[in-house]
């Protein structure tokens, strides 16, 4: 292990290379390593052209310059392969306008490559993307049109005459990884990291592909005094390490100050969550809460699917149920937002690899995601709007392998405006854009395929519930004070079936006190 000064880093990559890096939104991105790239390309012109690989890619939902932000001037990436391409909106946009080609794979999927690229495996068998677009027989994860002219990266193949996607390995030069601290020997600890992620099986990858391995720490530490357990990564994976102070000036993004909260290391009282207010958002999340049962190991999206949290801690049913969150932690409640992946109080963090092994076996009992476009097949679409793609991240995972599954979100989007009054719904200006549409624009959920592993699957918005069904999707719950003609079917794309138990939702719902939950 060598420490290297910051302005050394961007010698050590060449042209073309393949540069995994870590981070997850605003938790654990090399923000040093990924200047040094773009420091030394808009000063030299290098490294170019580098393949780009990582996991939910770091950035903070802005067109600030950290994160992957950083490599999206023109020239710089030649290609991506990332689960989740929109927490850096200018890495984002160089995508959807075709300036280097990009895939998307599901973040499980990514995680689990890496570890058969260390193990020099030709890549991994998986139900995984099935039936979506990651499915071959769809767009076989190109996430734009440049991508369908490159090598493609998964084939369908049988195995005792069922189908199966087959991920493809491929070589992996530079891995640039954040951490907290290295001791004198290059033994790597993450004690402050809120989220594990990826970080070890980016160095194993790299390192036996013959590649080398970059660490961004906050410090170094005499040799021998840092706990084992601490040590994700021995020094036998490490190349360099750079020391590079934490930036406080980025507020949450990158979690710059240590938070024991976030790490276990202390708790804090659940009452200090705030309420939430009764709007929309919170009629979604409390109608989600009412399908949960006691002891659920729980998914929550991010966005909407956050409340449901703080819906379960006002409601007093919080200790009632097992919160799991992709990149590792479970137990406590998700931060959300910039600072997604990382949780407030957990009861124990595992690297993402290892979470998908549980998630992809059935191990979630429910997941509650976002509802962002859903046509008459019940498939749903949160990955691609025309230009703006996001990718995956671990949704294709999580949705095709997890028992109950509830989509929430407005029943329309833009410039919706609703208030609740009396106990009742009442749309005030009704959103532009349509969301139940004849045809989604990508499949990142199949609802053929849920419907063949027979799975539960709900629809939930502020004023109607939807229930997949082999005949399609059925209407089951209209919220109090929506008419069913004007509010819901004048507002699709498609006709439901109508259910002939057709009811309204649960009254509780819609009053500005607590529920009562009882979870049984």
């Amino acid at each position: 292990m060598k420490v290297i000064n910051i302005n050394e880093v961007a010698s050590l990559i060449n042209n073309k290379d393949t540069v995994a890096i870590s981070g997850s939104g605003g938790s654990g991105s090399p923000e040093a390593l990924l200047k040094a790239l773009m420091d030394s390309f808009n000063k030299n012109k290098t490294p170019n052209n580098i393949t780009v690989v990582t996991g939910i890619s770091p950035g903070n939902l802005t067109k600030d310059l950290v994160g992957m932000n950083m490599l999206s001037k023109e020239g710089l990436v030649g290609k991506a392969i990332c689960a989740h391409l929109g927490m850096g909106k200018l890495f984002g946009e160089a995508i959807g306008k075709n300036i280097f080609p990009a895939f998307a794979l599901p973040l499980g999927v990514l995680n689990h490559l890496l570890r058969a690229i260390a193990g020099h495996e030709p890549g991994i068998i998986t139900h995984i993307g099935l039936d979506t677009f990651a499915d071959p027989r769809f767009e076989g994860c190109c996430a734009n049109e440049l991508a369908k002219d490159e090598e493609q990266i998964v084939e369908l193949i049988k195995i005792d005459n069922k189908d199966y996607l087959f991920y493809k390995s491929f070589p992996i030069n530079v891995a640039l990884l954040k951490a907290t601290y290295a001791d004198e020997a290059g033994n790597i600890s993450f004690e402050h990291e809120a989220v594990l992620g990826e970080q070890f099986n980016m160095a194993a990858a790299v390192h036996n592909s013959g590649g080398i391995v970059i660490v961004q720490v906050e410090d170094i530490k005499p040799k021998g005094s840092l706990r084992a357990k601490d040590c994700l990564i021995h020094s036998k994976l490490v190349d360099y390490v750079v020391v590079a102070k934490p930036n406080t000036n980025l507020g949450e993004y990158n979690l710059p100050i240590y938070r024991p909260e976030y790490t276990g290391d202390k708790k804090v009282p659940l009452k200090s969550i705030p309420v939430k207010a009764l709007d929309e958002r919170k009629v979604c999340a409390r109608r989600a809460v009412l399908e949960l049962k006691k002891g659920d190991v729980i998914n929550l999206g991010v966005g909407m699917p956050d409340v449901v949290a703080s819906i379960a801690a006002e409601e007093g049913v919080f200790s009632d149920i097992n919160l799991s969150i992709e990149c590792g932690p479970m137990g406590g409640i998700p931060v959300g937002g910039i600072a997604f992946g990382a949780t407030i109080n957990p009861d124990s963090i595992i690297p993402t690899a290892e979470n998908f092994d549980l998630y992809n076996g059935g191990f979630l009992d429910v997941a509650v995601l976002g509802l962002a476009e859903v046509d008459q097949e019940g498939n749903v679409n949160v990955s691609k709007f025309g230009t703006r793609i996001t990718g995956p991240g671990g949704f294709i995972n999580i949705t095709q392998s997890t028992k109950k599954i509830i989509f929430i979100g407005t029943f329309t989007a833009l410039n919706l405006q609703e208030k609740i009054s009396n106990e009742k719904l009442i749309i005030e200006h009704e959103g532009e854009k349509r969301k139940f549409v004849k045809k989604v624009e990508q499949i990142t959920f199949s609802g053929k395929n849920a419907l063949k592993n027979n799975l539960d699957i709900l629809y939930v918005t502020e004023r109607a519930v939807f229930k997949l069904t082999k005949e399609g999707l059925e209407l089951i719950e209209i919220a109090p004070g929506i008419n069913l003609e004007k509010d819901i079917l004048n507002n699709m794309e498609f006709k439901p079936i109508i259910s002939k138990n057709l009811k309204e939702m649960d009254s509780r719902i819609f009053k500005d006190t607590k529920m009562g939950v009882i979870l049984k």
